[in-house]
């Protein structure tokens, strides 16, 4: 639960707090965003089956968030659009952690 807990508070945050993100910045912002995504919904799905580790997910996090931001840097210098290998790893991994999520949701709910 502690990771929808931290999704809750940063949507609380977002909202109360706008910030403005200047174009420039946009892909990096969006990839660390989906990396940030992926984590939080595999920690959820970890936490479903019984198997969190909150310093695995602090480092997930904060990990993959700065990977996805350094290989959109990194591709913004090559000039190529290296973002989006980032995008469709982690689009695809929370789309498989979804799916997990809700498949262990509705075997929860027939067990009770």
């Amino acid at each position: 639960m502690i990771p929808i807990l931290g999704l809750i508070i940063g949507l609380l945050i977002g909202i109360f707090i706008p910030y403005h993100i200047p174009p420039a910045y946009s892909t990096y912002a969006a990839v660390a965003i989906l990396a940030a995504l992926d984590s939080v919904l595999g920690a959820l799905s970890a936490s479903l089956e019984g198997k969190f580790n909150i310093k695995v997910f602090i480092t997930g996090f904060f990990g993959n968030s700065l990977l996805a931001a350094l290989l959109a840097y990194i591709g913004d210098k090559l000039g190529i659009q290296l973002h989006l290998a980032a995008i469709f790893a982690f689009g695809n991994r929370i789309f498989l952690n979804f799916g997990n999520i809700r498949r262990k949701f509705f075997k929860l709910k027939d067990v009770k």
